[in-house]
């Protein structure tokens, strides 16, 4: 969701540039910079550039350069406010004992509410045309560069996907051990009581660890999950949820893997398919 747009429209009398830039974020939180010449249009810009992005963190810049010898509005001064404000900084002044004040009072009382104040311009069609083309390619802007953005992670975490399942490939050879390890556990244990041992039994209960332990049934889930997830990637709208909800299910079979595996090889194997799992979902942060 990381990105950045950038657009310019010129009319007669100004230059109107617009920036915008993302970063992560789990829900849309727009902050906008827009002069006071095109205040009256804020609400209709947060909504076309909201409904544009989806979410993230955004901000939202809007600058206006007055062109070909346009003068910028003139503004005047409130000559009564000001007069209140500074009568009352004086007597502050006076009565706190800062005479010298670390800036001049003129200074102070002009950049207090409503001292300054600009004269009122009129917006024609046009302008306001211009406006709205200069956000809409910005957005435009960013949103191609999130695409660009989007296709490499997307082909980071297919790579990753398939070092997953790479990584579960090498379990298979091991489950046999695995098995063999817990027969010779039982037999040496029951070689150490030196008492009789039915051998039906015994297999009983070599059966009951043959349970116990198989992965099969997490093996085929997660083969499942990893095609899944391959489909849901390559789909071009809404992508960033899906993958996340797959990504948890995909965890859910590694950690089970892990709690049946009672191999020390199998376990090292579980930990680096965590420790893929864990960099994919780090990086569905950044995707919509």
């Amino acid at each position: 969701m990381t990105g950045y747009g950038r657009a310019e429209r010129h009319t007669e009398r100004r230059k109107i540039t617009v920036e915008i830039k993302s970063l992560n974020s789990k829900q849309l939180d727009l902050s906008t910079r827009i002069p006071s010449l095109y205040r009256e249009k804020e609400y209709e810009i947060r909504n076309a550039v909201g409904k544009a992005l989806g979410r993230g963190k955004v901000d939202l810049v809007v600058s206006v350069e007055p062109v070909g010898g346009t003068k910028a509005a003139a503004g005047t001064i409130n000559r009564e406010l000001f007069k209140a404000y500074y009568a009352q900084l004086v007597e502050l002044q006076n009565e706190v004992g800062d005479k010298n004040g670390s800036e001049p009072l003129i200074t102070t009382v002009l950049r207090l509410p409503e001292v300054m104040q600009t004269d009122a311009v009129e917006i024609g069609e046009a302008e306001w045309t211009a406006l709205a083309e200069a956000v809409d390619e910005a957005v435009e802007n960013l949103n191609r560069f999130r695409t660009q953005e989007g296709a490499v992670l997307i082909a980071d975490l297919l790579k990753r996907i398939d070092t997953i399942e790479s990584l579960a490939a090498r379990i298979v050879p091991l489950e046999g051990e695995r098995i063999e390890a817990v027969r010779t556990r039982l037999q040496d244990s029951l070689k150490a009581l030196q008492v009789p041992v039915d051998n039906n039994r015994f297999e009983q209960e070599i059966i009951y660890y043959l349970e116990k332990f198989d992965i099969t049934e997490e093996k085929v889930r997660l083969k499942q999950h990893c095609d899944y997830f391959r489909t849901v990637a390559g789909e071009s709208e809404g992508v960033g949820r899906k993958l996340g909800f797959i990504a948890q299910e995909i965890g859910r079979e590694i950690n089970t893997t892990g709690s049946k595996a009672n191999h020390a090889e199998i376990q090292k194997i579980v930990v680096r398919m965590k420790d893929e799992l864990e960099k994919i979902k780090e990086q569905l942060l950044n995707l919509l």
